[in-house]
């Protein structure tokens, strides 16, 4: 497997990264990141050595004690104070392939020499990523605004020995695994505890992380929702192209050829028809999957900036001969961007359980509840209840964080994203979509079975075998949690196409 090299000279793109992460490739540092660490590591130091003027962070104190200068020989101790005085994290341990990718984002935010780290500290984190050495980050503690202050202390906590790490399924003591590899404490210079916690990179490995996912959901809600309205009984007539030619939305449009292409050849869509018009949840399937669509693109977009960006407070310029303290850190891009993604999520899980509930409603020739003995048997009937349940949690869940702010640092932040909430909460969001189409996947399929011997097209027959192998038929009713757990799964790691 070929080494990813973190390169400012190659941008990042979200495909590369998903690349990267899906075959676990190893990561190194290219020269000419490392060259343009040092030289700016270089060049804070020259500048301190010949300047005695205050610059935020490096001989100041933080947030609203900014004013409070640092002695020289301080300077060192700064750092590592502020390292362990900000890892503050509660709540929920973040995932552990989370963690992982916010190191590698963070060596990449490093990575464009504007920070004034050693490029030791970089290499310790990208070390870190390849031996899987991953820190037990918490998901609660950070405001969004002045970099993702807690959790990247817990993140970075390791490299002073400090904290605790997660190690092929032990969780140990930072300094009792950094003594596996012989590694010492990185000895932190000016500026670099700063660097190092200022950033985006939790809610950013979130937004990375949600925006794959979401994507391969879209993918899959067109496919399962082809597959339900062959069950329905309902004609492709919504999807003709010449109905999307004259409102032209890109998302729509590939929607719409996407449902043509996955009916294309199919049996029963040459039969009678059973109505004249299909409900909204069938028939508007390129307008609600395609505005989705077209909202993850403008997410994906935010998320790939920020993955080529640099995050952290003061930047140093050292061509320009500039140290500027400014705002990057602040994630408003992020959180406005992962309140749309869930948004655009819970709307194809909404339209999911309405196909559910149509399914399952005994229209069309098709028996309630989608079993042969209904009173006996309660058959789908309580799925769709699932469904519905999962899907006003993510109407509450859906309230943007982005909207929120509070003051803190005694006024000093007076105005924060909350984005780390909305990456948080954009992940149950997936999770809880992920069901839903399950759900309806199960049902569909169930549906399918009763339109029997007629037969659906190749790709969706494909689909439908694929399914049968990991959930049975519904012949009277037995316990249907597993089944649903099951079909949560195979949405999640099914080839989409």
């Amino acid at each position: 497997m070929p080494t990813h090299t973190i390169s400012p000279a190659q941008p990042l793109t979200l495909a590369a990264l998903g690349a990267v992460l899906a075959d676990g490739r190893t990561v190194q540092l290219g020269d000419d990141a490392k060259a343009q660490i040092a030289a700016c590591h270089e060049y804070l130091h020259q500048r301190l050595a010949h300047d005695d003027k205050p610059i935020y962070g490096i001989n100041t104190g933080f947030g609203s004690l900014y004013n409070v200068g640092i002695a020289p020989e301080e300077r060192a101790q700064l750092q590592v104070n502020l390292m362990m005085s900000h890892a503050c994290g509660t709540g929920a341990e973040v995932p552990p392939h989370l963690v992982r990718l916010m190191l590698f984002l963070k060596a990449q935010s490093l990575s464009y020499g504007h920070s004034g780290v050693q490029v030791a500290s970089v290499e310790r984190l990208v070390a870190m990523y390849n031996r899987e050495l991953l820190p037990v980050v918490y998901e609660q503690g950070s405001l969004g605004a002045s970099g993702d202050l807690a959790p990247l202390a817990h993140l970075c906590l390791p490299l002073l020995g400090l904290g605790e790490v997660n190690y092929q399924g032990y969780r140990l003591a930072a300094a009792d695994a950094m003594s596996l590899f012989s590694w010492q404490p990185i000895a932190l210079q000016a500026k670099e505890g700063l660097a190092l916690l200022n950033g985006t990179q939790f809610m950013l490995a979130y937004a990375v992380d949600g925006v794959l996912r979401a994507q391969r959901l879209a993918n899959a809600a067109d496919v399962i929702g082809a597959l339900s309205t062959e069950a329905f009984g309902g004609c492709d007539d919504p999807f003709n192209e010449n109905l999307h030619r004259i409102r032209p939305h890109a998302g729509q449009v590939t929607v719409a050829r996407r449902l043509r292409e996955l009916l294309a050849g199919s049996e029963l869509q040459t039969q009678p028809r059973h109505a004249v018009q299909d409900p909204y949840s069938f028939r508007c399937q390129p307008q609600v999957h395609g505005a989705s669509r077209d909202a993850l693109a403008y997410v994906a977009q935010v998320v790939e900036t920020e993955c080529n960006s640099v995050t952290d407070n003061p930047n140093i310029f050292p061509d320009e001969d500039l140290i500027l303290s400014g705002g990057n850190f602040h994630g408003q891009p992020l959180a406005l961007a992962l309140d749309h993604l869930a948004v655009a999520v819970a709307e194809l899980g909404s339209i999911s359980e309405r196909r559910t509930y149509q399914l399952i409603s005994g229209q069309r020739g098709l028996p309630t509840y989608l079993v042969a003995e209904p009173g006996l048997n309660s058959g789908l009937m309580i799925p769709q209840y699932t469904a519905a349940g999962i899907v006003s949690q993510n109407k509450q869940l859906c309230t943007p964080a982005s909207v929120d702010s509070i003051v803190s640092s005694n006024g000093q932040e007076d105005h924060v994203s909350m984005g780390a909430n909305a990456a948080t909460k954009s992940r149950r969001v997936l999770d809880n979509v992920e069901q839903v189409l399950g759900i309806e996947l199960l049902t569909a399929v169930q549906a399918l079975a009763f339109r029997r011997p007629g037969r659906t097209s190749a790709a969706l027959e494909r689909v439908v075998q694929a399914f049968g192998e990991e959930v049975k038929f519904v012949v009277r009713d037995r316990v249907l949690y597993p089944d649903l757990h099951k079909a949560a799964a195979f949405v999640r790691t099914f080839d989409w196409q």
